[in-house]
């Protein structure tokens, strides 16, 4: 029945149980399980459809669903996704929350109207766990991140529509804090320095923050699509061309603004607009990083975005010369003396600053990200992780990333 090989599925299924001490179980996309793995023993139409509807919510939140198969008894349930593909999910619990006022007879009761015997309710209910709600958040979060780090497997839409909820999230807090404070409409012309700050440093957590508090201040101003557009390409236009101001080299990123200009146009509502100028926002950060602001040679520019276009597979020295048109020992100099910066090291440079977005934004396992930014060996990339940032690649994870930091013991 599963897509997947058994061997991932029940190293997934064990690791969970050793850690939480319950044991998941795998469900197809109609909500049926494999015969004898349903803990309630029998199918029931209801608790099928539970669960149908409970894997299409995982998907659209890109997260663990938390539902109730009977009042008091709570289950959650992981959708497995492979590159916007739906596979089925794990499903956790039932449960008895800690939280939970409904007596032995009326849980009988619940479960004998859904369709058990009384024998079967009664054994059913002896199995059942108490778990507080922050325990079962942990044990969700742990099944998620246990199933993706075996398998391998890439949850695309997941990931997608998990950051687009999250952004919407601090959008409307940021409205409710601005709202809070008496917030005088007016475009926060102040939150465009705040937001270059914050990129020129590479921090793209802190511009994420800074972007979404001005795109709750634009839609305070005023809600019209039309004028949220204005506001949002003049935006970009201010970015760009201080950007440009500040360094000649980076001429570049006008055509890259242009792109992003089209899309913004585009935008159907609200939502559209936020997607598309968090977009833009990562490419414009992605597209300064390594020039900063104060580079000048048209060669190092070159060697620049040859390896921003490129760090995710092997480079040497005598490639990135070759694209730039001089020898390597020319680069080498010109590089060094512009940037303070060997080539190699700003290879590292530039595959670690996108390991740090991965880790803050995605649910990846640190060895596929370290394979996917172009390190061959997982220790090499922690080493220098960890030289260039302070922290190994989990913990960074665990500090600034959306996914659990710890297991449930």
């Amino acid at each position: 029945m599963p897509v997947l090989s058994k061997r991932i599925l029940m190293e997934v299924i064990r690791g969970a149980h050793k850690a939480t001490g319950i044991r998941p179980y795998y469900m197809g996309l109609n909500g049926e399980t494999a015969p004898g793995k349903d803990p309630m023993g029998i199918p029931i139409p209801k608790i099928r459809r539970l669960r149908v509807y409970a894997l299409h919510e995982s998907v659209t939140m890109g997260q663990p669903y938390f539902f109730e198969t009977s009042p008091g008894l709570t289950s959650w349930l992981v959708a497995l996704e492979d590159r916007r593909i739906v596979h089925g999910a794990l499903v956790g619990g039932d449960v008895i929350s800690t939280e939970s006022s409904v007596t032995t007879d009326t849980y009988m009761s619940q479960l004998t109207a859904l369709g058990l015997s009384p024998g079967e309710a009664r054994r059913y209910l002896s199995t059942r766990p108490v778990f507080s709600p922050s325990t079962m958040q942990e044990a969700a979060a742990l099944l998620s991140t246990l199933f993706y780090q075996v398998s391998g497997w890439k949850a695309v839409q997941m990931e997608e529509n998990r950051l687009r909820l999250r952004q919407q999230q601090q959008i409307a807090e940021a409205v409710e804090d601005q709202r809070k404070r008496g917030f005088i409409s007016a475009y926060p012309f102040e939150k465009e320095r705040i937001l270059l700050s914050h990129i020129k440093a590479g921090d793209q957590a802190g511009a994420r923050r800074v972007l979404n508090e001005m795109l709750g201040a634009i839609y305070l101003t005023t809600p019209k699509l039309v004028v949220l557009r204005a506001r949002a390409i003049e935006m970009m236009g201010y970015l760009t061309r201080t950007a440009v101001e500040d360094s000649p080299v980076m001429e570049s990123l006008i055509v890259r603004n242009h792109q992003w200009m089209e899309q913004l146009i585009k935008a159907r509502d609200f939502e559209d607009l936020s997607r598309v100028l968090t977009g833009a926002l990562n490419d414009f950060i992605e597209g300064i990083y390594l020039h900063g602001f104060n580079r000048s040679n048209s060669r190092v520019s070159m060697a620049l975005d040859f390896i921003t276009q490129n760090y995710a597979r092997p480079l040497t020295l005598t490639e990135v010369a070759r694209e730039c048109g001089v020898s390597a020992y020319r680069l080498a100099h010109l590089v060094k003396d512009h940037t303070g910066k060997t080539v190699l090291q700003l290879i590292l440079h530039t595959r670690i600053q996108h390991a740090r977005q991965l880790l803050e934004t995605t649910t990846r396992s640190c060895a596929d990200i370290a394979y996917g930014v172009g390190f061959n060996d997982q220790s090499y990339f922690i080493r220098h992780f960890k030289r260039i940032t302070g922290e190994t690649p989990a913990r960074y994870r665990r500090t600034r990333g959306t996914l659990p930091g710890r297991h449930i013991k």
